[in-house]
């Protein structure tokens, strides 16, 4: 299960809490951050954080936890950086400033099987001049189309999303030189 541990001061304690991927929270898909208890699912005290501050979800196509600003006025800091709109990762080590309170990633746990992702078969290409026989038979035969050969699996580069054979899982992605560890698995449509 993927899961990512926060850390923080507040009143007067030291507070550690993980935040999975798939957790009921008060936003489906989130975790909401901020001192209001109605809207927030980590509530916290520091009278410099916004009543509803920032959201930490996992994103399931990039693999990673990523943070989100949800107060204009009052941005989080994250590693240093301001983060007025969008998103951030965030990894273990990561730095978050709400305010004057300070967050702390200690640690990060992506599940390394990502999901497979079918890619759908490309269109055949109909020949549009169909040869007609010569002489027509004078009994009637049944058409049976060839089957099509099944997909194969290929590793999708995280970088340059080109997709390679298994055997380059060691070697890494030919095209970019992106190790493929973390490449998602796509079923690929033979080509006729």
């Amino acid at each position: 299960m993927n899961a990512l541990t926060l850390k923080w001061h507040d009143a007067g304690q030291d507070i550690t809490q993980n935040i999975y991927e798939q957790q009921s929270t008060k936003n489906t898909g989130t975790v909401r951050i901020g001192r209001d208890p109605v809207r927030c699912d980590i509530v916290v005290s520091n009278p410099t954080v916004s009543g509803l501050h920032v959201e930490i979800f996992f994103h399931p196509q990039q693999q990673q936890f990523l943070i989100r600003n949800l107060r204009s006025q009052n941005p989080p800091l994250v590693n240093g950086q301001q983060l007025v709109q969008g998103e951030m990762r965030l990894s273990e080590g990561s730095v978050i400033y709400l305010g004057q309170m300070q967050l702390q990633v200690t640690a990060v746990a992506i599940n390394n099987i990502p999901a497979t992702i079918l890619v759908p078969p490309q269109p055949l290409v109909a020949n549009l001049h169909p040869q007609q026989p010569s002489i027509q038979p004078k009994h009637h035969h049944h058409y049976h189309p060839p089957t099509p050969p099944q997909g194969i699996y290929g590793l999708e580069c995280p970088k340059c999303h080109k997709v390679s054979s298994a055997e380059y899982l060691q070697v890494g992605c030919p095209w970019c030189g992106t190790s493929l560890a973390a490449a998602v698995s796509v079923l690929v449509a033979p080509s006729n």
